[in-house]
């Protein structure tokens, strides 16, 4: 995938991820700090960094737990360690940060 097209499809993925969280019903303030950077804060004052990486075509997220990168496979995006998908693993770090089972589908 060229640059354009993985830009694209990152800020797709970004606004898809703000929709979830948003209509989620969590108590947390989610929004976009910059190009390609979504910042999800909680009440305890933790905080979730999700930000696209150009050079490396990947979505890095940023947790308390620590550093995921996820590489688009054509269909999903992929922990480059273990092949956790990008939604799921958002539901659980989110869950984890927030004390709220949440569980975080892509918005279409």
């Amino acid at each position: 995938m060229n640059e354009s097209e993985f830009n694209a499809l990152a800020v797709s993925t970004l606004d898809r991820l703000a929709a979830a969280i948003e209509g989620s019903q969590l108590e947390c303030d989610c929004e976009f700090k910059g190009d390609g950077v979504l910042e999800i804060g909680f009440e305890n004052g933790t905080r979730i960094i999700v930000n696209r990486q150009s050079a490396a075509q990947e979505l890095w997220v940023a947790a308390k737990s620590g550093g995921f990168h996820f590489r688009h496979d054509g269909s999903s995006w992929l922990n480059a360690r273990d092949g956790s998908e990008l939604f799921a693993t958002l539901s659980r770090l989110v869950s984890e940060q927030s004390g709220q089972s949440v569980i975080l589908g892509p918005v279409r």
